[in-house]
Formats: structure tokens, sequence, C-alpha cells
């Protein structure tokens, strides 16, 4: 693991103000950009001394849902790593992945080894529809799905083998990516990084029909315009939509952004039908009721809603072979720290971690984890923003409270045998990918074992 460029002295207020951040998404990565960036031409730094910052990233490799959770096909999206790519090379960053808190380390060791410690553990669980029939096979989340296609090192191949028709339960941009890739012509996805295994399998899928359900008018829908346009545009695909489950006119008071996804809906549903060898169904105001089947999903049973998706108690059944639930993310936390169950999130007091009603001292969280699943990539930037101001105005407090360990967990993590991934290690991934990817005659192809990943982080370059 490479040493910061510059330690300085363990105590005392003029020394850098020493930061472990724990996880390596966008917005962990935010932050540690916003602790060490350069100041600008005529701008004094934000510290005297500067920050040192340590990014903790539970799996293998960094950039958590940016890696693991935008669509292959969205490589504007993924072009983002580039810019988080390069915060991670500068000298006062050292990235620790392979390393969890509350296995590997506690968070109770890491507030004796820093100034401050910094969660962004994001949202990663899915949130459940807990209606009858749910655990059947055949029936699981959209998060899933997203984790395989996506090569998550801990994702498993979905049961959507033998499925023809799959119900995508949900209308924000997790479930249109999920109905994208579904009926997408899995050759327009070889260009990109998905696995090799994911391409083959996508090649053999019989799924001929994807249902999107809204549980409440289309109105309320989530998706952004640009992610809704998309579904309008593949090859190959009809669009089948009943013009009488849209307002005929906009609301009042409706926004902008919803008008234009209603008009784009509106255009569908005017369109002549065409044959094409695969369908895309959008339903409103269709709650889920019931997962249908014995041992494996044969149909989802619906209850027609009004557009806030009150229930009307007229039912009926939709024969399909699988279902996959996108209603949204939950966060997760290691054991010994608070958790606000209902919400999903580490209760906070101005970016502060609160504990029975008491601000810890040094403790912060940013992005989902702090928040609850708002908001996109770019959305952390700001956050991450807004929670270094209040670490940088809480420095002088920070900085005296008590004398920190100048190598941070390093030497912990050491010996305890904790196989560390630092950014080398990281960039010998990337070079395993695109090797990977020639083999393929493709670009770069992820590597979706965790054994795997870390050997390649380790090996040598002559290895």
């Amino acid at each position: 693991m490479a040493e910061h460029e510059e330690v300085g002295p363990v105590a005392g207020p003029g020394r850098p103000l020493r930061v472990a951040v724990v996880g390596a998404g966008p917005a962990g990565i935010y932050t540690a950009d916003h602790l060490t960036a350069a100041p600008r031409p005529g701008e004094d730094p934000l510290l005297p001394h500067g920050a040192l910052v340590d990014l903790l990233e539970r799996l293998p490799v960094p950039f958590g849902l940016l890696r693991y959770g935008v669509a292959p096909d969205h490589a504007n999206i993924k072009a983002t790593g580039r810019a988080l790519g390069a915060v991670l090379a500068r000298p006062a960053v050292r990235l620790f992945g392979n390393v969890e808190v509350g296995r590997d380390v506690t968070a109770e060791e890491l507030l004796e080894r820093y100034d401050a410690v910094v969660y962004a553990l994001g949202a990663s669980q899915d949130r459940a529809l807990g209606i009858p029939g749910e655990e059947l096979a055949g029936s699981s989340s959209a998060t899933a799905f997203v984790d395989w296609y996506n090569g998550h090192p801990e994702s498993e191949h979905p049961d959507l083998v033998s499925a023809r028709s799959v119900a995508v339960v949900g209308v924000g941009n997790v479930a249109v990516d999920v109905a994208r890739i579904l009926v997408r012509d899995p050759e327009e996805l070889s260009p990109t990084d998905v696995p090799q295994d994911v391409l083959d399998a996508l090649r053999h899928s019989r799924v001929t029909d994807v249902h999107l359900l809204g549980r409440r008018g289309p109105q309320h829908a989530r998706w952004t315009t640009k992610e809704l346009r998309e579904l309008g545009e593949l090859s190959g695909v009809q669009v089948v939509l009943d013009d009488g489950e849209l307002p005929v006119e906009d609301p009042e008071g409706t926004a902008a952004a919803t008008a234009r996804n209603l008009s784009v809906l509106r255009e569908w549903a005017r369109r002549a039908a065409a044959p094409a060898p695969r369908r895309l169904h959008l339903h409103f105001g269709a709650r889920p009721a019931q997962v249908l089947g014995e041992g494996r999903v044969s149909g989802l049973r619906l209850e027609r809603a009004d557009e806030e998706g009150r229930g009307t108690g007229e039912h009926w059944d939709l024969p399909v072979d699988a279902v996959l639930r996108a209603v949204g993310y939950r966060g997760t936390v290691p054991d010994g720290l608070p958790f606000d169950d209902a919400r999903a999130v580490i209760p906070t007091e101005e970016h502060r971690m609160v504990r029975d009603g008491h601000v810890v001292a040094g403790v912060y969280a940013v992005g989902w984890i702090k928040r609850g699943p708002i908001g996109v990539i770019g959305t952390n930037r700001s956050d991450a923003k807004e929670t270094v101001a209040t670490i940088v105005g809480d420095a002088s407090g920070l900085l005296a409270r008590h004398r920190v360990d100048p190598a941070g967990v390093e030497a912990l993590l050491a010996e305890r045998g904790i196989r560390a991934v630092d950014v080398e290690g990281w960039r010998r991934v990337v070079a395993a990918e695109a090797q990977r990817g020639r083999a393929h005659g493709r670009g770069e192809v992820k590597i979706s074992d965790w054994q795997q990943l870390l050997d390649a982080a380790q090996r040598t370059a002559s290895g």
C-alpha cells in the first residue's frame, strides 16, 4: 500500500486533517475530491494544511453504483468514472478495497485512528412488495438482476431461463433499465463492458414480452424523459400502451418534466401498431396484489388503482413467467452504528451522525445512506460539498480532539492479514478487464468473480 506523500505530525493543529471515508462509490469519492482538491487561483485552501483521505471499500474495486448500478449501455454516465478515477490518483488519497467495516475493522477503531470518519455506504438493498407469493422461484428484485448484468461479484444468475413474459414492477429509471436490457437486441450490448457470460445468456434469452407496471397514474412515474425516450427507440421492439390510461390533458400544475413524459407516452399511444419480435407493455394504475404459481411464478394478480395508487377492489391476472420488483432501495449499516430503520438511513443533523439524540463528534454521513435513495450520481457531488463544508467548519476541534495514527488502518489491516486493494491494484484490474475483452474481440469486459478480482489486483507486472 502506497503511503501518503505527506504525513506530518500526529497531533496538533499544524497538520493535515486525516479522514476515513467508508464507501468508494460516487458520494465517497466526491467527498475525497472536495477535501483534497487544490484551491483555484486566488482562493485560499479549505484547510490550512490540507487533508489526507483513506477510502475504505467493502468490494475489491471502487465506484459502487457507478460500476454496478448504471446499465452497461449508458456509456456517457459511466464516463463519470474517469473523473472519479483521477481523484483516486491524488497523492493525498489512498484506496483500501476489499475492506469491510464491521468485519475487518470496527467503527470504533476508525474513530481512534482518524480525525473524522465519513460514512458513504449508499443504499444497495432492495425493498420488498410485501405480497403473497413473492418468495416463489422466478420472483426476484430488480437489484439482483441489475447486479447480474453489471457483473457484481456477489450476484447470482437470475431465474429467467424459461421465461417468455416478465413483469417489472416500478416506473423509475431502474425499472426502465431492467426492461430495456430484457428486450434490447443483445448484440447492441457487445461493445459495452457487460460480462461475457451475461452477454451469452442474453443471446439465448427467450423473453418476448415485458410488462412495466406503475401502481399510480403516469404523471407520478419517476423516470427521466431521456430514459423514457430510449424505450421507444429500441430496434425490434413494439411499445404497447392503452391511451385510455393516460390523461387527455396535463393536470393543472403539472411540472415541465412530467409534461414531457406524458407527451412521449401520448405519442407512443398514437403510433400505428407494427409487428416486432419483442414487445414492451406499459400499465398504469396496476397494484400488485399476489404473485401466482405453485413452486414458481405463473402470473401476477393486479388490483386496479386510481391515479393516487389507492385500490379500487377490481382485480385481474396477468400471465407472466417472472416478476422483478423495482420499488426502491434501502441502506444498511455495520453493527454498532445508529440506524433509522423506517427511512433506512443513518440519522444526521447538518451532516453529522446522531446517536440517541446526540451528535457524535467526528462522524459524518453523505449520499444515499444519509438522505435515502434520492437523486442521480451528480446529486452526490453537491451533497459531498455540503458535508465537507461541515467537516471544515469542525476542523479545529477535530484536530485538537486526540492524537491519530499517521498510518491510519494500514498497519492494523496488515496485522489481521486483510488483502486490501490499493489504487495500483485497481489499475491492474482495469488492465485485466481490457485483456479479457480483447480475447472476445470486445472492449473492456468486467470480471465478475470476487476471487478473480483479487487475483487480478495482486498480479505483478510480469504475471
